[in-house]
């Protein structure tokens, strides 16, 4: 019986799309609520689709849960501004977290990014880095953190130097074993892929960090097919003795 119910902000992303899809057709979770900046299209019965303003976002705006999903993201060209884009990666998954937490909601998800570190040279792996290390001060009864390598798949857009980097790793993939495995590209369907399989099998540890390998590592677990049964072994009836029951069996 579903029992879980969650919460996904930046359901209109790359990622949040394929999560909200995901968890709305899983069996565990029986109600999925979506707080977004404009209209969501994905329409689903479990679905509760909530606009709002992140800026006025308070308590009572969420529902009781046990997950919020944080799956916010923008890229320096959206935001045009360092300003604009911390606000996105920053402050409003640091105002979110807080305010699960107020909520008691227990498990929090969001989505970094590998080489994240407050001190890095590169501003988006400095802000990831910040937003780690805020959310982990916070003390939230658990945190989920998932550090994605590359990810990949259709974006709905044309971004020339991701789909150059994109090309570069589809052909580098295979030859990425051992060790190197942990640089492979990720989809974003499998980054949401995992976060949904981790809700459901996580160790409630207070906080849990999930490299590009655990991403992947995330599978289904394997469905047995029933092997058909011919014509001929089913009227068979010397080698169906076992669905006859002796009669002085029964009598016994």
């Amino acid at each position: 019986m579903a029992r879980r119910v969650a919460i996904v902000v930046g359901a209109t992303g790359f990622t949040g799309q394929f999560l909200v899809k995901q968890l709305c057709e899983s069996e565990e979770y029986a109600a999925v609520s979506v707080i977004v900046r404009r209209d969501f299209s994905y329409k689903h019965a479990k679905l509760d689709i909530r606009v709002k303003d992140f800026d006025k976002l308070g308590e009572n705006d969420l529902d009781i849960a046990d997950d919020l999903f944080c799956c916010l993201g923008t890229t320096m060209k959206k935001a045009k501004s360092k300003k604009n884009f911390e606000r996105v990666d920053l402050e409003y998954p640091l105002r979110i977290a807080s305010l699960a937490k107020k909520r008691g909601i227990p498990n929090f998800h969001v989505i970094s990014a590998v080489g994240s570190n407050k001190k890095s040279l590169f501003f988006y792996s400095q802000v990831k880095g910040r937003m780690e290390e805020g959310l982990i001060e916070m003390e939230l009864p658990h945190l989920f953190i998932y550090k994605p390598s590359l990810l990949t798949g259709d974006r709905g857009e044309f971004r020339l130097a991701e789909r150059l980097s994109e090309g570069i790793f589809q052909l580098l993939n295979p030859l990425l074993i051992g060790p190197l495995k942990r640089m492979r590209s990720i989809e974003a369907e499998q980054l949401a892929f995992a976060m949904y399989y981790y809700a459901i099998h996580n160790k409630k540890k207070n906080i849990t960090i999930y490299k590009p390998l655990d991403i992947l590592n995330a599978k289904t677990s394997p469905v047995l097919e029933e092997k058909p049964i011919s014509r001929e072994e089913l009227f068979n009836w010397d080698n169906r003795k076992d669905i006859f029951v002796d009669g002085e069996k029964v009598n016994k």
